[in-house]
């Protein structure tokens, strides 16, 4: 993976550039705009982490993680994980997905935590293999109509 890939919050300095992503137009059912991912950030503080895949200067991707939410309500099983990833349109194939999953890893095992969840949309024209090759298993759940799957974390 190039050095030169790195996560950047999001400031007002580069909102546009996060708001203007935008993923290949046969994906856009897949996954929410960013914007719509950035009002969810603002509305769930502390829980919500929202960052730009930056390679070098050149923002090529987005992502969300969420940190300790109750997943079931009860109290009883709280989740870390993927909540979204967006790869710019021209942008895919290049490791950008694949450094963002393990950048999300990484912050939740800074903060103790040792399974990633995340969730996705099953079909031919869904990221299921790619979750699939990076480890993630279903779990046999789903989260409205999406998979839901886990990757432990060594």
């Amino acid at each position: 993976m190039p050095i030169s890939l790195h996560l950047q919050e999001i400031t007002p300095d580069n909102f546009e550039a996060a708001i203007n992503l935008r993923v290949r137009p046969d994906q856009e059912h897949l996954v929410a705009p960013v914007v719509k991912s950035l009002a969810e950030a603002y509305v769930h503080p502390g829980i919500a982490w929202p960052r730009l895949i930056c390679d070098d200067d050149e923002v090529v991707g987005f992502l969300m993680a969420f940190f300790d939410i109750d997943w079931t309500g009860a109290g009883t099983d709280f989740r870390s994980g993927l909540w979204r990833l967006n790869i710019a349109d021209g942008k895919q194939g290049r490791g950008y997905g694949r450094f963002a999953v393990e950048s999300v890893a990484d912050e939740i095992r800074r903060r103790g935590g040792t399974r990633l969840t995340t969730t996705w949309h099953p079909g031919a024209d869904g990221p299921t293999g790619f979750y699939l090759a990076l480890g993630f298993q279903p779990t046999g759940e789903t989260s409205g109509d999406q998979t839901v799957g886990t990757l432990e974390l060594n």
